[in-house]
């Protein structure tokens, strides 16, 4: 099982323009339409369904906001810092 990060472990290694906020990790990627943020979507789920690892993910026009977070044990691990970073690389 994975373990949960410190705060300022988190905070030390989450990647530029995340935020850490509670017990999850936050960024929201803008695009110029909705179907390239939707086709963002869809990689970012293809990811994270081969990772089993699923983020809440909210699709607007032109922006995606993308949340992860451990569910089991009630935080960030380094998963999700790595999930943010495979984002990251979609984009």
């Amino acid at each position: 099982m994975a373990e949960r990060l410190e705060d300022d472990e988190i905070e030390r290694k989450l990647p530029d323009d995340w935020e850490y906020d509670g017990d999850e990790i936050i960024r929201v990627y803008t695009f110029d339409d909705y179907l390239t943020a939707a086709t963002f979507v869809e990689d970012v789920a293809e990811l994270a369904d081969e990772e089993f690892h699923h983020p809440e993910v909210v699709l607007r026009y032109d922006e995606v906001e993308v949340r992860f977070t451990t569910h089991d044990v009630g935080g960030v691990t380094e998963k999700d810092l790595r999930m943010a970073d495979y984002c990251d690389g979609e984009y």
